[in-house]
């Protein structure tokens, strides 16, 4: 398969005053296409940085796409920098002077001197005609490589990806369509560090490739297959998917679109049971998901002062789900005065459990980690008691 790198130029891009928007478009693009994206750079407009760039990708890629650095202006040095980069020097075309000559018409315009320069490109390159702007493009073949300079205007950019380049692509590297498929799999209390030891031989496969995603008190594991067909792919990662659940157990809760809310409700009506949630220290969305007027399996009960202690909470939680009938009590409370510490409880009727974890990340990730944290909880202990329930009522 042809390795792509994408060279975004503009300084506007490093200062952070527009995003860069193009890189993603493309890589999503012709990564359906068989191409491997191995590096995204960005470089300011500094003619001799873009070269050298531009030089180093050639050593590595089959491909090298820039975007940006074509307009008119003096600090638009994409066309100078690729001549640069493949020992060229640049050469003015008439044919692609009359196309800027038209399209100024169009617009009902008369260009400028400098708009002259958007009619040089490197000599012996392909020029490719812009009819969506006035900057025509060009691709320029070096030592059985090519650099692809596109625009930078997005509109642009995606006209001419669709209309010149990939079919070029295709043409030169016998490219056929392929399908990128990721399943996501959800895993609770375990850290990432953890999960990459019990993984860590998956995480060396080519295709499908496993990766990590750590989040506050959750870890992502991606599942990712290249292939021709969506049936293929799926066929690819259903043995992966399996692997990992017989490593991971019931650490995994769910895949791509579940929630622990999800498993938690579903876990409340299959066994037809009710839990009374008592909360502090999170705001005041959380528990919204377990809204359902419908089934209404979940009672909430926010508290405006912190519990002194976790028998405190446990004391509300208990007598929160007596006054509600319900039959599990569930209580947490995010104390955030030095270090955040969370206090959780949960009680079946006739016995409570708790457990205080500390958190030490990023304060800012704090509410995050304790809602992870503590939902696992709730979740853990449901499985273990509602199956009970359930097996009870099968006897």
């Amino acid at each position: 398969m042809p390795v792509l790198e994408i060279i975004t130029i503009g300084t506007e891009l490093l200062l952070g005053e527009i995003n860069d928007t193009n890189s993603t478009y493309i890589a999503r693009t012709l990564r359906d296409h068989g191409i491997d994206i191995y590096r995204i750079t960005t470089i300011g407009d500094n003619p001799g940085r873009i070269a050298a760039t531009i030089q180093e990708a050639l050593g590595r890629a089959d491909i090298i796409i820039t975007t940006g650095g074509l307009g008119p202006t003096i600090d638009d040095p994409t066309r100078l920098a690729v001549a640069q980069a493949t020992y060229r020097d640049l050469v003015f075309v008439d044919e692609l002077w009359e196309q800027i000559l038209e399209r100024f018409k169009v617009y009902g315009r008369v260009p400028t001197e400098n708009n002259r320069r958007q009619a040089f490109i490197p000599e012996g390159a392909i020029p490719i005609p812009n009819p969506v702007g006035t900057a025509p493009c060009f691709i320029v073949e070096q030592d059985a490589s090519y650099v692809i300079s596109l625009p930078g205007v997005p509109q642009e950019m995606k006209h001419l990806l669709h209309l010149d380049v990939i079919p070029f692509l295709k043409k030169k590297f016998n490219l056929q369509s392929h399908i990128i498929k990721a399943t996501v799999l959800h895993a609770a209390s375990l850290v990432e560090s953890v999960i990459d030891e019990l993984i860590a031989d998956l995480e060396e496969k080519e295709n499908p490739t496993v990766g990590l995603l750590a989040h506050p008190g959750q870890v992502d594991i991606r599942v990712t297959a290249k292939a021709s067909s969506e049936d293929e792919a799926n066929r690819m990662i259903q043995p992966i998917l399996e692997d990992l659940h017989r490593r991971l157990g019931d650490h995994i809760y769910g895949h791509d679109e579940v929630t622990l809310e999800n498993v938690i409700l579903r876990l409340l009506e299959e066994s037809n049971s009710t839990v009374g949630v008592v909360h502090y220290g999170l705001d005041s969305s959380f528990g919204s998901a377990f809204l359902n007027p419908q089934l209404q399996p979940v009672f909430l009960m926010q508290l405006t002062e912190p519990p002194q202690d976790i028998e405190k909470l446990a004391a509300e939680t208990s007598k929160f789900r007596q006054d509600n009938n319900a039959t599990f009590g569930f209580g947490l409370a995010l104390i955030t005065d030095d270090h955040p510490v969370l206090h959780i409880v949960f009680h079946d009727g006739t016995q409570t459990r708790s457990q205080t974890s500390h958190y030490g990340g990023p304060i800012g990730n704090g509410m995050r980690w304790a809602k992870n944290i503590s939902l696992d909880y709730l979740r853990r202990n449901l499985m273990q008691l509602t199956g009970k329930k359930r097996q009870e009522n099968h006897d």
